[in-house]
This record gives structure tokens, sequence and C-alpha cells, in this order.
């Protein structure tokens, strides 16, 4: 004869979509398209200078804002690194380049359905990225790249860890 025992409640656990190895897994490719980058060097040139988003975070200020002004940044600036990315995929003739790109555009185009996911709204621009707060312009594909590698660790880490959908009960 089985006995069974009736279990307290348990919080359940994070949703599958806020485990941040996924996001990690994104950064690691980010940093390998960074580094395939660095090698090609100066035969890899970008076709023109492109809008990037700041990846530096002043953490008084982000914390001071709402969660809706902070998705609108992350959102806004994953669609400036998408294009950033498709006009360097353009450049590029290395074939085994081409493949870091598309990995990096894959994780961005996953990563905006991520946030979808958690019920923060996808960025649609006016126009283009003129007027964009927050933005520099890089123009080489290395400072792309480290621009997206900083990105991903460290404004997407902050939204994806303050995320209300991925808040435990009782955290």
């Amino acid at each position: 004869m089985v006995l069974e025992l009736s279990r307290p409640a348990v919080p359940s656990p994070l949703r599958p979509i806020c485990d941040l190895r996924v996001l990690d897994h994104f950064i690691k490719e980010a940093r390998d398209a960074e580094a395939a980058m660095k090698v090609c060097g100066e035969g890899c040139p970008l076709s023109q200078s492109v809008t990037v988003p700041q990846t530096r975070v002043d953490f008084e200020v982000w914390e001071n804002k709402n969660a809706s002004a902070q998705a609108l940044e992350v959102q806004s600036g994953l669609w400036l690194l998408h294009q950033a990315l498709n006009l360097l995929r353009s450049s590029v003739t290395n074939t085994q380049l081409h493949s870091h790109i598309d990995s990096s555009i894959s994780n961005l185009l996953s990563l905006s359905a991520v946030l979808r996911s958690l019920s923060i709204q996808e960025y649609s621009p006016q126009t283009n990225a003129v007027g964009l707060d927050g933005t520099w312009t890089v123009s080489s594909p290395t400072e792309l790249l480290q621009v997206h590698l900083n990105f991903l660790r460290g404004k997407v880490r902050l939204l994806l860890l303050s995320a209300q959908a991925c808040q435990q009960d009782g955290s």
C-alpha cells in the first residue's frame, strides 16, 4: 500500500522565460561574434556609421525609472542593434562572420519575443533612430559588436531581473 502525503504549497518556480541562462547563452554568442570580428580587423569594414544604444548604466537613474521607461529603453536599443547588425551583415563578405552576425540577429529577435511574452511592449519606431535618447554612433564592426555585448550584459539583464512576471511570490 502506498500512502501519499500532501505537500505544503510551494511557490511556483520562475517561468522558463525568466531563466537567465538563456540570456547568458546569447551573451556568450555575442562575445564569440566580437572575438571573430576582432580577428577579421580591417578586412571587415562597416559601410557606414550606425546609431547604437548607450550601454552605460547609472544605477540610481535606472532604478528611478518606471518599468515602462526601462522597457522602452531596452526595446529601442534592441531595435537599433537589429538595424545595425543587418547593415553589418550586408557590409561583410566573410561567410564565417555571417554565421556569427546571423546568430546575433536571431538572438535579438528571440529576446524581443521573450520581452513580448513578459508583456513588455515592442518598440515601434516613428521613422528612424534620429531623436532617440541614449544613443551614440559607431563606425566599426568591432565597436558595434562590443556595444551589442555590453547592452545584453547590462540593460537587458537588468530589465529581465526586474520584470514583474519573473518575480517570485514572497521574494
